[in-house]
């Protein structure tokens, strides 16, 4: 498989996650949900890396990487902090899209800080994701 499978089966668990969040979400506290969901997710990560026997490799991460993975984790933890909270105030697919703005956010921090092209087409993309979640996430 390649890149664009993986892809696709990303963008397939993360519909699937806004959904089942939603409905998790129902009646409890925002933080309290993505603590349990967070913990889950841990439990499935460490679980796949014992299982494909690469748990080795972690004495061999520079400072550097330290330091991104630790700063990428605290985004992420972030991220679905106010994702769950999202999902509690909002509907699912009015949240969903709106959080996809988060492919123009990576185009724009890619461009400044990895010097990534910023073509025409990825420009029209961009606009159109971002009229897209606008269109959707208006009543």
């Amino acid at each position: 498989m390649n890149w664009l499978h993986w892809s696709l089966l990303s963008a397939f668990f993360a519909g699937l996650t806004a959904v089942l969040a939603k409905v998790g979400v129902t009646g409890v506290d925002s933080n309290l949900a993505t603590a349990v969901h967070t913990t889950v997710v841990l439990g499935f990560a460490w679980l796949v890396v014992l299982l494909t026997g690469v748990g080795g490799g972690v004495a061999e991460f520079s400072r550097r990487t330290w330091v991104f993975l630790i700063a990428s984790g605290i985004a992420t933890g972030l991220s679905w902090l106010c994702y769950f909270r999202a999902l509690q105030l909002g509907e699912a697919s009015r949240v969903a899209p709106v959080d996809k703005l988060s492919v123009v956010f990576v185009l724009v921090v890619a461009a400044l800080f990895l010097r990534e092209p910023v073509t025409l087409k990825t420009g029209i993309g961009a606009l159109l994701i971002t009229a897209g979640s606008v269109v959707m996430a208006v009543k």
